[in-house]
């Protein structure tokens, strides 16, 4: 089952239950999917439909700190219910070693010698990764790793 087909039935279960909530914020990723769809004319795969989780939980991310700073624990919460949900179809995060193993393997494959090399390594990292990492936390450490090195 793809995980657009997931989502889909998730969708009808959360009618079935009454999930107000929950229900909601499957149907935004399920329009976000569609308008992707329509757009470029293509059908999405699961690398695809899971960037555009990726996006809609980086976005919610972004609200709740502006929502905190801005005293709106009404929408604080609204938000962290949604990223609940998204977060969900997100496979498990790689752990802080998993991810400084895929950066030295990156490092290695590249022959990345200094910071110039920074764009080649993330690359790297973003397609092993996959969804299942941080990519502004994996950025952070090899700028680091790469000022240790050069």
């Amino acid at each position: 089952m793809s995980l657009k087909e997931r989502i889909t039935e998730d969708m009808k279960s959360a009618m079935r239950a009454g999930e107000k909530e929950r229900l909601a914020t499957i149907r935004l990723i399920l329009a976000a999917i569609k308008q992707k769809e329509v757009d470029e004319r293509i059908v999405l795969d699961d690398v695809q439909t899971l960037s555009i989780i990726e996006k809609m939980v980086k976005q919610r991310k972004e609200s709740i700190v502006q929502f905190e700073a801005g005293g709106r624990a009404d929408l604080v919460a609204k938000e962290n219910s949604e990223l609940v949900v998204l977060t969900a179809y997100q496979p498990a995060q790689l752990s802080e070693a998993e991810v400084d193993a895929l950066i030295a393997a990156a490092i290695s494959a590249t022959g990345a010698a200094s910071i110039k090399d920074m764009g080649k390594v993330v690359a790297h990292v973003k397609n092993a990764a996959a969804g299942r990492a941080d990519m502004a936390a994996v950025s952070a450490r090899v700028k680091n790793r790469l000022n240790q090195a050069g």
